[in-house]
């Protein structure tokens, strides 16, 4: 047995070997070398070298729900209106590319934002988004209205040796609503625009930025008096843009024209800033100008068909420059707690509302809104009025002030504190110069209808109560409560007030009076007498749950 088991051993050894030596001979495969990413500490936590490359990225994103109840005070039939709450979940992705050149770093950021919103404007859906191509609409019989897809390429730019191209927030901007959830304060933010700038870096934290700026998200209509400014809201899946938008002038005794008041595309805006950052705080001075080019008159110069005398203005309406300024300063205090800052700032514009961003709350993409559910009348947002007897334009005036104060009760909670005021007006010239050429066009056969943006001829009852192009102003107040138990959650809610109101005398109620722009002889000779007001409010409370990572 003993001898069997040495055999045997013998054996395998001898195999063994025998193995080995042909595995000498066999080629051995080389293994591919592992390329590990590498932490890149360049340009701070999260990047990493991209393999094979020397550029780092940091990737990173976001998710929220928000949830939000606005109070309603009507529910008129066929309004799509009487929601009062509206639900959102939205979701972000950045990437973010650096590399280090003989220039400075170059660097390529880009963000997208998406997201399914529900619920009426104002908390849910975005009909101002819908309106410049950011979100997209459910057409369902309860969706339409109610429901949009939301997905905006939010930046995209390129920065290298003091220059920024592409697309991003507008150099002009400051505050921004930096510390509230809804955003509701009056103010300028465009966070998403196309831009070529250049900036200048002078030293002690002082820089100075020249800017071209894309001027389609800045624009604010020209007034036209029939109301055919895009709606998402009207239950008709087609309704969602016009291609021109007639506005009436004089062209002879008794008869009009109409010029096309569309904006068009020409100049850029330009934008000039100089910012200080030092270690107490920022502050900035911003100044743009702002082209206003509408159409020329259409050759049927005689509409409507009265008289026959010459044509008594230019067959163009002449362009004009509209302007903005802007002054704003941030304090860091953290004497009252690390952290606590504080926001002042404030706007004034000529031809350039969304500058000062006075419609910030209701968005102007079109030139009178109601965000406010059963809305007593609309505001007005339009950067200038067509004279009727010159055909040029008159520019509108509009200015906004806001503070924002954010403080830290502990490190895991913090508070905002924020409020607004701002006013937008028209010369009396141009509202009294709109009620002239209601005169004529309102009493032609066949001659398109007012409806609510109806001036009325001026001295008249109608005038005196009408809603169109009346000085407004805007009142907004509000706070926020956030808790943050780890780095990068935030679970808090916010609430606030708005305030609209004539700057003076009364205008007929929406509400109440849905039907009287149709009644206009009967308000004038006093066999109607509509319901009126001064002032309308809301309240909306907004609930949020965001994790950064």
């Amino acid at each position: 047995m003993k001898l069997l088991k040495s055999s045997l051993l013998g054996s395998a050894a001898a195999f063994a070997a025998v193995g080995a030596a042909h595995a000498a001979d066999l080629p051995v495969k080389k293994a591919v070398p592992i390329e590990y990413v590498r932490v890149c500490t360049a340009y701070g936590a999260g990047f990493f070298y991209i393999p094979g490359t020397d550029t780092c990225l940091r990737i990173s994103g976001r998710a929220r729900f928000e949830g939000g109840y606005q109070t309603s005070y009507s529910r008129q039939y066929g309004n799509n209106i009487g929601d009062t709450s509206g639900y959102q979940g939205r979701m972000r992705i950045n990437l973010d590319a650096r590399t280090q050149t003989a220039y400075g770093t170059l660097r390529a950021f880009v963000r997208l934002d998406a997201g399914a919103r529900t619920g009426y404007s104002g908390v849910g859906q975005s009909g101002t988004q819908q309106r410049i191509g950011q979100a997209y609409a459910g057409i369902g019989t309860d969706q339409f209205g109610r429901d949009s897809q939301y997905m905006n390429v939010d930046k995209a730019f390129i920065q290298f040796a003091g220059l920024t191209a592409g697309r991003a927030s507008s150099f002009f901007d400051f505050y921004a609503h930096d510390f509230e959830i809804a955003g509701a304060t009056a103010g300028s933010d465009i966070f998403s625009t196309n831009l070529l700038a250049y900036t200048a870096t002078i030293g002690n934290g002082l820089s100075a930025t020249i800017s071209i700026e894309d001027p389609v998200f800045r624009r604010t209509p020209i007034f036209s008096p029939f109301g055919v400014s895009p709606t998402v809201s009207t239950g008709s899946a087609s309704n969602f843009g016009v291609t021109v938008q007639p506005t009436p002038i004089f062209v002879g005794p008794g008869r009009f024209g109409l010029v096309d008041s569309i904006e068009k595309s020409r100049l850029p805006d330009f934008v000039g800033v100089v910012r200080l950052d030092q270690a107490w705080g920022s502050a900035q001075l911003s100044a743009a100008t702002h082209e206003l080019n509408a159409g020329n008159l259409s050759s049927a110069a005689n509409a409507g068909g009265l008289g026959t005398g010459p044509i008594l203005v230019p067959a163009h309406t002449k362009n004009t420059q509209g302007w903005a300024i802007q002054g704003g300063v941030k304090i860091n205090t953290p004497f009252i707690a690390p952290g606590d800052a504080l926001y002042l700032q404030g706007a004034y514009g000529d031809g350039a509302q969304l500058y000062t961003g006075y419609s910030n709350y209701t968005g102007s993409y079109i030139q009178s809104t109601t965000t406010i559910q059963g809305q007593k009348f609309a505001q007005y947002f339009s950067d200038a009025t067509i004279n009727p007897f010159t055909g040029q334009l008159q520019t509108s005036q509009s200015f906004t002030a806001v503070a924002s104060y954010l403080h830290y009760w502990s490190p895991e909670w913090r508070s905002a504190f924020f409020g607004s005021y701002g006013e937008q007006s028209f010369s009396q010239s141009a509202r009294a110069a709109q009620g002239a050429i209601y005169g004529l066009v309102s009493g032609l056969t066949g001659a398109p209808g007012f409806g609510t943006n109806a001036v009325g001829v001026p001295g008249t009852r109608f005038y005196q109560l009408s809603q169109a192009l009346r000085d407004t102003y805007q009142f907004v107040a509000g706070a926020s409560i956030i808790w943050s138990p780890v780095k990068d959650l935030d679970i808090g809610v916010e609430g606030f007030y708005t305030q609209i109101g004539l700057k003076n005398g009364r205008a007929i109620d929406l509400d109440k009076n849905p039907g009287a722009y149709n009644l206009v002889t009967q308000i004038n000779n006093g066999s109607y007498v509509p319901r009126t007001a001064s002032q309308d409010s809301v309240s909306q409370v907004r609930f949020r749950v965001q994790r950064d990572f």
